[in-house]
């Protein structure tokens, strides 16, 4: 399948929610290459969490390498089990249909209490509750009909948005207004990404880069004893870097209009406004730097909302984040601190 096919099969995929966590269309493609006696680069790349997962070890061995690549995909199997929006036997399944869940698992209330930060942080332009939203788009698309929804519609689809209606107790999570549901697409790739850094640190990994289609965490060096440089991805395609990176230790998500949108002219995709139940329309992509996936996946998804002139204003207020934005037309947002990263 060509690039662009596969870019197509991702994007409807997306659209659709289909299982195609387990990879089962795309073969494990793996890579072991010794450069001296003392260095091996193991790489080995996977279809998960809807997008292609590459994971990119340098060390001095080769089958230690290998093993940690293989307990990071168990690991990243494990949290999609519990966090996917599609899959009938999650828990986030389970909270969506029911509205409230109890006893549940420790990763999930993570996630959850962490986007809830996030919205407070970024005064609700990031918001998981925007679920109704996108399943109202969804359902239009299949169905083939007219993606400019009647207000009333929409906004029966808005009321039940809003993080303020999320109660989060001691292994309990409730809603409440009755047809709520959440979605993790904008916080949740990253959170798997930093638990997959972990392992390999524990497993005595320093240098490696975890890329999960955009959410990327960093570690250590390159081959060359460098720090590893991440180009970003061009909105319009074009294979024009908008800039290239140095990262030795932390990460970086990219939140975009290009990679799951419902009509093509990209006026509605899957970042909604969780105010006017509309996709943004200012910018293409917000590439956030910030200690971790998590962090950087939550606020270039809030920034996207804010857009150009709001969402600088805010990421210059912040300490310890980093971020570059592109408008529709091309024009290039960086923040003051950006340069610091940029080659």
């Amino acid at each position: 399948m060509n690039d662009m096919g596969r870019r197509e099969f991702l994007r409807i995929s997306g659209i659709l929610g289909l299982g195609i966590g387990s990879g089962a269309f795309f073969p494990s493609i793996s890579e072991a290459v010794r450069f001296d006696r003392s260095l091996y680069k193991v790489s080995r790349m996977k279809i998960k969490m809807g997008t292609f997962v590459n994971i990119i070890v340098i060390d001095p061995s080769k089958d230690r390498a290998d093993e940690a690549i293989g307990r990071v995909f168990d690991i990243i199997d494990r949290l999609c089990r519990i966090l996917s929006r599609f899959e009938s036997a999650t828990e986030v399944f389970q909270l969506n249909r029911e509205g409230k869940i109890k006893g549940c698992c420790p990763e999930l209330l993570y996630t959850v209490k962490g986007s809830i930060y996030f919205s407070r942080l970024t005064k609700g332009a990031f918001d998981i509750t925007v679920k109704p939203v996108v399943d109202l788009f969804k359902e239009r698309y299949i169905k083939g009909e007219d993606l400019d929804i009647p207000d009333a519609i929409l906004k029966r689809a808005l009321d039940k948005v809003g993080y303020r209606n999320i109660e989060v107790g001691t292994g309990e999570i409730r809603f409440k207004k009755e047809g709520m549901g959440i979605t993790l697409d904008g916080i949740a790739k990253g959170y798997i990404v930093d638990r997959a850094s972990e392992v390999l640190k524990r497993e005595g990994i320093k240098n490696f880069l975890i890329n999960a289609g955009g959410d990327i965490r960093a570690s250590g060096k390159n081959y060359k004893r460098e720090a590893w440089k991440i180009a970003l991805q061009d909105p319009q395609k074009d294979s024009k870097w908008p800039d290239v990176i140095k990262l030795s230790d932390g990460a970086i998500a990219t939140s975009g209009n290009y990679e799951v949108y419902f009509d093509k002219e990209r006026l509605f995709h899957h970042i909604v406004d969780p105010k006017t139940g509309l996709s943004p329309l200012s910018l293409s992509s917000v590439s956030v730097i910030a200690p971790t996936v998590m962090e950087a996946d939550a606020l270039s998804t809030g920034i996207f909302v804010m857009g150009p002139d709001r969402g600088l204003r805010f990421i210059e207020g912040l300490r310890r984040y980093h971020c570059l934005l592109i408008e529709r037309g091309g024009r290039i947002h960086r923040s003051r601190s950006w340069k610091s990263f940029s080659i």
